[in-house]
Order: structure tokens, then sequence, then C-alpha cells
């Protein structure tokens, strides 16, 4: 099972963390700045910590170069995404 996350990345913080749900979208603020796909490898390793999944379970769909992305997720279902936010 793959589910898709709408996810709206804050790069270049103070801390990595969730800040919780903007609307449809989770807000993840992460430490890393936004150049040569740094900020994405920090979205999907602080997302798979927080998921209790293997790095290699989640990949960016759409929104590589965007602060607006979609994360593919396997093994996990809606219910237990929501319930770990």
């Amino acid at each position: 099972m793959t589910i898709k996350l709408s996810v709206k990345v804050v790069p270049g913080t103070s801390q990595n963390k969730i800040s919780g749900w903007l609307g449809d979208s989770l807000k993840v603020r992460v430490r890393a700045q936004p150049e040569k796909g740094k900020a994405n490898k920090a979205v999907l390793e602080l997302l798979a910590k927080e998921l209790d999944l293997p790095v290699k379970k989640l990949s960016i769909s759409s929104g590589h170069a965007s602060s607006n992305k979609i994360v593919e997720i396997m093994g996990i279902t809606d219910a237990e995404l929501i319930g770990k936010f």
C-alpha cells in the first residue's frame, strides 16, 4: 500500500520538526537549505524517523524544487499516518 502525503516545507529553520497540519498539508521545518536536494533529503529523513519507517519507503513524487511537495509513503495506512501527527 502506498499513500500520498501533501507536505509544506520550510527550509533553513533552527530545528528539524513537524509543525502540524496546515489545511490538508503537513508543515515540516528543516535546518537544511534548499540547495542540491539537501532540504528534500532532510524532509524524507525526518518523516521516516517520525513514522518509524526506513527512508527507502518514502519518496518525493512531485515538487522537488518547490516548498509544496507530494511524498509517497509505502507500508502505512491513512489512519496510521493521521494518528502519528
